[in-house]
């Protein structure tokens, strides 16, 4: 039976004033039904390599794409524009950083959610379906709620919008880029907090990509190092948060004393209020 993602020597190319700019360069990994955090700094080529997965990077003939990327055993790269958007449709779903960017300000979240829901949920309940996934997603008075419009609602709240729409696909892969980047402490681990127990509850494989070792810590099993957009360290997350092999692995944890000090749990935030 085939992983539900395999990515093998992926390479992904930009052409710039300077010359070409190789962002993601040999790339490889298996995914089953695990959680996998692809960590590093900005320009590392984790969001490249996310998108790319999704197949939403864009659409030029001066972005060069090579390699594979296997959904359930179906090759993705080079593939048609209809097949990518039946995998977006019934595999793989995206969080993204800026939930402002990505909803529609002309219509009500709970019509937004609504809208991502399966066709064949609930027996065509949509709408109850879309309250459901609005109440797994952490959010507080899910019917309240689904009559607001985006700019209405906080940050923490928009960004458990985003994730109650990822959610509404049942899709079997969410891939969340940097889904709390913009949010306050406190805020952010209640959304993660709320994206955790979603994921847990429905089975769904995860990729998280972030710059926050912290955040990788709490909800990843393996964690993948990207630098210069090559894979320097990859293993159990575990493993390599307390035995980093790689330079740049330890001078990514040397800002980090929590997830080094064995006597603290790698995973671990402190309790936080409601958005």
């Amino acid at each position: 039976m085939s992983a539900l993602l395999e990515v093998e020597n992926l390479r992904v190319s930009f052409p710039t004033r300077s010359g070409v700019v190789e962002a993601v360069r040999g790339v490889s990994f298996t995914l089953g039904r695990e959680r996998l955090g692809i960590v590093g700094e900005s320009g590392s080529g984790k969001s490249i390599t996310g998108r790319t997965i999704a197949g939403l990077l864009p659409e030029s003939r001066r972005v060069s794409v090579s390699g594979s990327v296997r959904l359930l055993g179906q090759e993705m790269i080079g593939a048609a524009k209809p097949a990518w958007q039946k995998v977006r449709r019934e595999v793989v779903s995206m969080i993204f950083q800026d939930p402002l960017s990505f909803l529609n300000p002309t219509m009500t979240v709970g019509r937004q959610v609504e809208e991502a829901c399966r066709s064949d949920d609930r027996g065509g309940d949509r709408r109850k379906s879309a309250l459901d996934y609005m109440a797994m997603s952490g959010l507080p008075s899910p019917a309240e709620t689904a009559r607001r419009y985006p700019f209405e609602l906080s940050g923490g709240m928009r960004q458990r919008i985003l994730i109650a729409i990822a959610l509404a696909k049942r899709p079997q892969l969410i891939i969340a880029d940097e889904p709390t980047t913009a949010l306050d402490v406190t805020v952010q681990a209640k959304v993660l907090e709320s994206l955790d127990e979603s994921v847990t509850k429905l089975g769904t494989s995860l990729i998280m990509i972030s710059h926050d070792l912290a955040v990788v810590a709490k909800l990843c099993d393996y964690v993948y190092v990207m630098y210069h957009g090559e894979v320097v360290e990859a293993g159990p997350t575990v493993k390599v948060f307390r035995q980093p092999r790689h330079d740049y692995t330890r001078l990514l944890l040397a800002g980090v004393r929590s997830l080094t000090s064995p006597n603290v749990r790698l995973a671990g935030f402190e309790p936080a209020i409601e958005a």
